[in-house]
């Protein structure tokens, strides 16, 4: 078994919670809690965020900055951290505050835990049966506007982030070779290795290059290029084992690593992982990911 590595939001994952929490909670919320109004003023509870399944926690650390979005003061005590596997019955966190504060704001804090912990606990899924043989990485099919959250999510679960979006890496993929082709382009493989020539000087530092590819004819052209990354698209398992094989041989190991993509699911990402390659990009651990069951259970003391 992995172990579980506690994961802490940074300064993108909180000003994106902002930005959420903002139609978050006018969605929800509105002119005002109309039943939460029947509870007096001054009621105080106890809210305990508790899993009703085993899971790989995602959200805790956020609780706090969520509480602060609605009226009544709340204190939040995290009892277990984003990246902890816990047991079905387990106590997450605490909000401890105004009764009708806790019932506003109740909905909102279970969406954004269930949701989060459900990518945490896929992701962590898929790299238990990866066994440490390859890196598993996220994709950019992400719920629109939840990116950052969900990448963070990724994260908590033990994955690793691809590129954040269009502008962080660069990504040569099967259109954009189309599109060269459209426009007039008779080798758009040469007239990419042409572009990324001085590609690199628009870039961040840490940032990628990478290719893809779907045919082993296509290998050898993109392994002479200057790229980090090839992106091999919906190979077989034999063609994987190939591709690293020809990777090898060319003397790129550990220069120029490869990613298998494409239709990967718990059921074939160990044999994947087996073939050598170094990343596998997995777009169901944030696009189909289903929401874990957590619940708030008001105590009053």
């Amino acid at each position: 078994m992995l172990e579980a590595m506690a994961c802490e939001p940074t300064q993108r994952e909180a000003a994106a919670l902002r930005a959420v929490l903002v139609l978050a909670v006018e969605e929800d919320l509105g002119a005002g809690d109309v039943t939460g109004a029947l509870v007096p003023d001054d009621s105080a509870a106890r809210g305990q965020f508790r899993a009703r399944v085993g899971l790989t926690v995602c959200g805790t650390r956020l609780l706090d900055q969520i509480a602060s979005a609605y009226a009544g003061a709340i204190r939040t005590t995290v009892l277990a951290a984003d990246g902890e596997q816990v047991q079905a019955d387990q106590v997450l966190a605490e909000w401890d505050g105004s009764a009708k504060a806790l019932l506003a704001a109740e909905r909102v804090a279970l969406n954004v835990l269930q949701h989060l912990s459900g990518i945490a606990t896929a992701t962590r899924q898929f790299v238990q049966a990866a066994a440490g043989r390859a890196d598993i990485y996220d994709t950019r099919k992400t719920t629109p506007a939840w990116r950052v959250l969900e990448k963070y999510a990724v994260r908590a679960g033990g994955g690793r982030n691809h590129r954040m979006g269009l502008y962080d890496a660069i990504l040569v993929k099967d259109n954009h070779l189309a599109a060269l082709a459209g426009a007039g382009r008779d080798d758009p493989l040469a007239a990419v290795a042409a572009g990324l020539a001085g590609a690199r000087g628009r870039l961040g530092p840490g940032a990628i290059v990478e290719i893809e590819v779907d045919r082993l004819s296509q290998l050898e052209a993109a392994l002479g290029m200057d790229v980090d990354v090839v992106l091999l698209d919906n190979m077989t398992e034999a063609q994987l084992a190939e591709a690293v094989a020809i990777r090898d041989r060319a003397g790129l190991k550990g220069r120029v690593a490869l990613e298998a993509s494409g239709g990967v699911t718990l059921e074939t990402v160990a044999r994947i992982a087996e073939t050598g390659v170094e990343r596998i990009a997995v777009g169901a651990i944030t696009h189909s990911a289903t929401a874990v069951d957590i619940g708030l259970d008001l105590v009053f003391d």
